[in-house]
């Protein structure tokens, strides 16, 4: 199977539109989200890496206390793909987007 088509400008406009609670970062989208207490965050976190791993497209995430930031870009072709907007769309399902 070969690797990820990179998305035009256009589509990750387009695409941003459907996922307002995320902003493009460069070659990234980054959502910033605050659960109700740390272990609710971990249990988040917990949630997206099982849907991440069930995906196999994995974003970086930063935990600060109850503060949560996930990142999402396909390093292996260097920048955004269908893989981060599908897995966007899950992480605001999971966090409740």
């Amino acid at each position: 199977m070969g690797k990820p088509a990179l998305l035009s400008d256009p589509e990750i406009t387009i695409a941003l539109a459907t996922l307002p609670e995320w902003s493009r970062d460069g070659d990234a989208i980054t959502r910033t989200f605050k659960a109700s207490s740390f272990p609710a965050g971990i249990d988040l976190v917990r949630r997206v890496a099982v849907a991440a791993a069930a995906a196999d497209h994995h974003p970086d995430i930063d935990i600060r206390w109850r503060t949560l930031r996930f990142t999402l870009s396909t390093h292996s072709v260097g920048g955004l793909t269908a893989n981060d907007t599908a897995l966007a769309h899950t992480i605001d399902e999971i966090v409740g987007g």
